[in-house]
């Protein structure tokens, strides 16, 4: 089957630029938090309507899911790709000083998903043109809820994915910002990607009593204490260093006034680990410890998890697919692989444990400034190029493309 030129597909993404700044702004200027971002799927649906899209909603959330149907090939054995971008913003305050700065106190995109919609919706607007030409379909899932919401398990659950059209997405494909890699690289790696992300709770039950006379009371404090120390003990002589964990306790809460030891202490944090194998152990052994601990004072404690999102594992394929497709569009030395995984989270996983696909980075630096310095994701200072953003919804629109005329590389 003779493939459609990629060679004109950058510079086609150049002339949506504009447009493209003009939505990532106008998002950016009304951030909305969590699984119901209608506005922003508003301005999404209104920069679309032109084009020949069949769309779904589902109950959950107000994301939605977007087909558009390759007009080339036979109709027996088509390929479907799905491509995704997040919408929600951040509950924390902007300090960048734009003009176009969020308008709505306590709330910013600093974390790139207002990018993220304009660049997948720059792919639609690419991939529309060429719709004939394209001998498979290309599903569009713009996502609420990613910030620790679930909104692509929601989204899931509901169907949007492989129930609504009957069709499975053969491959699956997102694209997150960097703020502080160089301009236009594109990263990535196979295997883990970023790690799961369970926020854990404890709660060490003693006996109360006058701070002058412990003896007579059963302190949780100092359990507590021994606990935080016992665990980064744990993590470093108990898993392996290949295949890392983290587990930082952030906030402990105990005690009511300077002369009183209180019944209990309330310990939170997040656990995070790059493989299936290592989460479930982190659970297992962390409730071994803290009990033990606990009952070696005469005391209880209690683990609680609260599951957040799976470990993001990209499949070597699709790997292999996105920098093939980087090397022909911007070319050989703009693909970069990471040598080690990110211990933050991303809640794709959730789509790539049904298709195997990839998530990439893509830096968007201002070209000429040292990029190690700029602002991470979740600043408030956190900035964007946004002439990266064509380069973005280039990359995205050729992924598909190239997966539904040749599949993933051999």
């Amino acid at each position: 089957m003779a493939t459609l030129p990629m060679d004109t597909l950058l510079t086609q993404a150049q002339s949506l630029s504009g447009a493209l700044t003009t939505l990532r702004r106008a998002i950016h200027e009304e951030p909305e938090l969590g699984l119901h971002t209608p506005r922003t799927m508003a301005k999404v649906r209104a920069a679309l309507a032109h084009l020949p899209l069949e769309w779904r909603e589902g109950t959950s959330t107000t994301g939605a899911v977007a087909l558009l149907r390759g007009g080339a090939g036979p109709m027996e054995g088509r390929r479907t790709v799905l491509l995704r971008g997040d919408m929600d913003a951040l509950p924390m305050g902007e300090k960048t000083g734009l003009p176009y700065a969020s308008a709505i106190a306590g709330r910013m995109h600093a974390c790139g998903h207002d990018a993220h919609t304009a660049m997948l919706t720059g792919a639609v607007q690419l991939l529309s043109a060429r719709a004939e030409s394209l001998p498979g379909d290309v599903l569009f899932m713009f996502q609420p809820g990613e910030e620790g919401h679930h909104g692509a398990r929601f989204m899931i659950e509901d169907g949007l994915i492989d129930k609504v059209w009957g069709l499975t997405p053969d491959a699956a494909f997102a694209l997150h910002v960097m703020p502080n890699a160089p301009h236009g690289q594109v990263q990535g790696r196979a295997g883990a990607l970023m790690a799961s992300a369970d926020q854990i709770e404890i709660l060490v039950s003693g006996a109360g009593g006058h701070a002058s006379m412990p003896h007579h009371a059963a302190d949780p404090i100092p359990v507590a204490c021994e606990i935080v120390s016992a665990i980064q003990t744990m993590v470093t002589r108990q898993f392996d260093a290949h295949d890392p964990v983290v587990i930082t306790i952030a906030k402990i809460e105990a005690g009511s006034a300077h002369n009183v030891i209180p019944d209990t202490a309330h310990l939170r944090g997040t656990m995070r680990s790059l493989s299936p194998g290592a989460r479930a152990a982190l659970r297992e052994k962390l409730t071994r410890l803290i009990e033990h601990i606990a009952a070696a004072h005469g005391m209880k404690a209690r683990l609680t998890v609260h599951p957040g999102f799976p470990v993001t594992l990209c499949d070597p394929r699709a790997v292999a697919l996105a920098e093939r497709v980087s090397d022909t569009l911007f070319g050989p030395d703009m693909f970069h692989t990471l040598p080690a995984p990110i211990m933050g989270a991303e809640d794709f996983s959730y789509v790539l444990e049904r298709a195997p696909g990839a998530m990439l980075f893509l830096g968007v630096a201002h070209e000429g400034v040292d990029a190690a310095s700029a602002k991470g994701i979740h600043s408030p200072r956190m900035l964007v190029d946004e002439a990266a953003l064509p380069r973005g919804s280039a990359l995205l629109a050729g992924l598909a493309q190239r997966f539904l005329e040749s599949g993933f590389p051999a």
